[in-house]
């Protein structure tokens, strides 16, 4: 069995736009690829990939689902051997064995570390938008900026109080465990073993990670104290779960946008991200002033190949646009840089230009990378004919990295046209830089392969094929032990099946299964989202979709009829809450769990965005409508049947039976009244 470390490695790195293209010719069709349907006899494109979800949908003969299904699909694989198909494509060592409990340990302090960053999150927003200091110093901050509410909400800012130890404080008091606030970096720990607050005093901008997670902070000092000081923003340290390396701010509010616009604009700052977001263009995000990283790269090549560099038009800012370039260029990304005028970085230009203008300056000004190299390193290289030499071996190095023959063509003949040399020598020095990379390159792997050879020949020393029988043995118990517990979950409910099972018949069935797939549909795409479900006789307490569903079903002794969503939602229930279900699901070690899964993410509602409202209000009155809608079905399907008993000859010479009956249909009766006057406040 694979890890589910391993699992979410091989999962993250599947670009499923690339897989998928292996076996069927893309087009580009809004934010999504539309082609012919591999798996049956298509004649027109109806197969749909959506690289922001992940998933792919043919909408004719149904097939579809996330990467890891459309291997085992297209190449007739298992569950694991799809995934080890994958690994081996992208280089990952596949990890076959039991979590240690170390490793549970490890990922366990992980969840926790993501509940101390979402309190700390609510707590600065909070502060920034409730408390005198907060509204004197960091609202006031916002509103220089320029930022509205909207934004300010979107992205989540929030201010620290000044006081030392406030935050740490509230959070000791809320329950929170000193260990994981000194792990996540948000307090620090003194001498004498008091707290105090890293981020005291600053504005904060929480790092989104992709799905959604807080895995960060940034703060900024404010007022006199921003005078001659050299850091003016502090990030979190590295931990558990923030690498800076593998993180892009802004990149959870704009990878929707990036993908319908099939292009990404690449910042330094947080403000220059949200000034822009505040403009209307919403396909940015920030590298934080640092060169990109080959794990930034793979995130955004997930979304488009298509990148624009956007930088002061001052000298610093032309040498910060030739910053990893060639990284992005290897990865098959098409750069244009974008100078902005004199005295203006992202953030003010934003602020003084419509999104439709900016659109305009950005088409009107924009140059592609290599036009843009060649340009810069001639004016430096003027006429010393040494300095031209190193420049055209730079120019040439970067256009060697371009996996594309034809965009290697057009660049070497660009190059040629403003250097003033011969194609020929350019393509010839293109070439053999080229071979010399290769060489390179396999003489590195010869080497990581050699490595590996020798730590698998340690490793099978250490090995016992006794352990390896008594671990065998104990996966299997595991197994055992988490199929029983699946299949017995609610046990005092099991004769409620039974009696499902005689209510359903044809279309009803089919009815319920339908709002049954839909129920889950929602604990899939957004299980741990929090809802306020505002009904005059029932709690309205804050609570995730999981909990809220799970309790309505449990209020009413009711329980899926589909064993799968049983199962399903018994499995999720004991995740802690804030656990993204779709990645629960979706890595799980039960197979038919994350087949489901990808099953339910890739059905045409969830591939539209309006399948769930981003309004928190709205969507809370769709899941609560959803779940009142599947009631009143059941309802109505007992009142059918006991219609139908009702009108049965022997029933009616039973007089105790016909009494029975006809008290039970005056009960469901009052339940269906009561459930149409619910219903009729939506």
């Amino acid at each position: 069995m694979l890890t589910p470390s391993t699992i979410e490695r091989i999962r993250s790195a599947a670009n499923i736009v690339d897989v998928v293209s292996e076996y069927v010719t893309l087009r580009r069709a809004g934010s999504s690829f539309r082609g012919l349907c591999p798996f049956h006899d298509d004649t027109t494109p109806s197969f749909s990939v959506s690289p922001a979800r992940g998933i792919c949908k043919c909408f004719a003969c149904g097939e579809g689902g996330d990467v890891v299904h459309f291997i085992m699909k297209q190449e007739q694989l298992g569950y694991y051997d799809a995934l080890k198909f994958l690994a081996k494509r992208y280089g990952i060592e596949v990890e076959e064995r039991e979590m240690t409990e170390e490793e549970r340990r490890t990922q366990n302090e992980r969840e926790s570390m993501f509940v101390v960053n979402e309190w700390a999150s609510k707590y600065f927003h909070d502060t920034l938008l409730n408390t005198n200091e907060g509204q004197a110093i960091g609202l006031a901050y916002c509103r220089s900026r320029g930022f509205r509410d909207d934004i300010i909400t979107r992205f989540r800012i929030g201010f620290s109080p000044s006081e030392y130890d406030a935050m740490s404080q509230a959070a000791l008091k809320e329950g929170y465990k000193e260990e994981y606030l000194v792990k996540t970096g948000l307090s620090v720990r003194r001498d004498n073993g008091t707290l105090y607050d890293k981020y005291h005093g600053r504005v904060i901008f929480p790092w989104f990670g992709i799905s959604g997670k807080i895995v960060g902070f940034g703060g900024r000092v404010l007022d006199a104290r921003t005078k001659g000081v050299n850091q003016k923003y502090i990030n979190s340290a590295e931990s558990e779960i923030y690498h800076k390396a593998k993180e892009l701010y802004g990149l959870y509010q704009a990878k929707k946008a990036i993908s319908r616009e099939h292009n990404v604009f690449m910042v330094e700052g947080y403000t220059d991200v949200i000034s822009m977001h505040q403009c209307g263009i919403e396909n940015v995000v920030a590298n934080s002033g640092t060169a990109l990283s080959e794990d930034q790269i793979s995130m955004l090549h997930r979304f488009t190949n298509n990148i624009t560099l956007l930088y002061d038009g001052d000298a610093a800012g032309q040498k910060a646009a030739l910053r990893g370039t060639d990284m992005l260029l290897a990865h098959g990304m098409r750069i244009k840089i974008l100078l902005l005028p004199d005295n203006d970085d992202p953030d003010s230009f934003a602020r003084k230009h419509s999104a439709a203008e900016f659109r305009e300056y950005v088409e009107s000004h924009q140059v592609d990378f290599i036009t843009f190299k060649t340009n810069l390193l001639k004016i430096d290289a003027a006429n010393d004919p040494d300095r031209m030499s190193d420049l055209i071996r730079s120019i040439v190095e970067s256009i060697a990295v371009v996996p594309e023959e034809i965009e290697r063509s057009i660049y070497i003949h660009r190059c040629c046209e403003i250097l003033k040399v011969e194609e020929k020598m350019l393509l010839n020095q293109v070439r053999r830089t080229r071979l010399v990379n290769e060489k390179r390159r396999l003489r590195d792997k010869e080497i990581a392969e050699g490595r590996a050879r020798v730590q698998q020949n340690v490793g099978s020393v250490d090995a016992d094929d006794d352990a390896h029988a008594a671990n065998s043995e104990e996966n299997a118990d595991n197994a055992g032990r988490v199929n029983n517990a699946a299949q017995t979950n609610n046990a005092e409910q099991v004769n409620n099946v039974k009696e499902y099972d005689e209510l359903l018949r044809s279309k009803d069935e089919r009815n319920l299964q339908s709002l049954e797939r839909l129920i889950m549909q929602h604990i899939v795409l957004g299980g741990n989202r929090k809802i306020t479900v505002l009904q005059p006789d029932s709690d309205n307490s804050e609570t995730t979709v999981v909990q809220y569903v799970a309790k309505e079903l449990s209020a009413d002794g009711l329980m899926f009829h589909t064993k799968i969503y049983r199962d399903m939602l018994a499995d999720i229930m004991q995740a802690p809450p804030d656990t993204s279900s779709s990645a629960f699901f979706l890595s799980s070690s039960r197979e038919d769990f994350s087949k489901e899964a990808s099953s339910l993410l890739s059905n045409q509602y969830t591939l539209s965005a309006s399948f769930a409202s981003d309004n928190d209000a709205v969507y809370a009155e769709q899941v609560s409508r959803l779940m009142l809608d599947y009631k009143n079905l059941i309802v109505t399907i007992a009142i059918k049947r006991i219609m139908e008993q009702l009108s049965n000859d022997e029933v009616k010479s039973n007089p105790e039976k016909l009494m029975s009956l006809m008290q039970q249909q005056m009960q469901m009766t009052r339940i269906k009244q009561d459930l149409a006057r619910k219903l009729g406040r939506y």
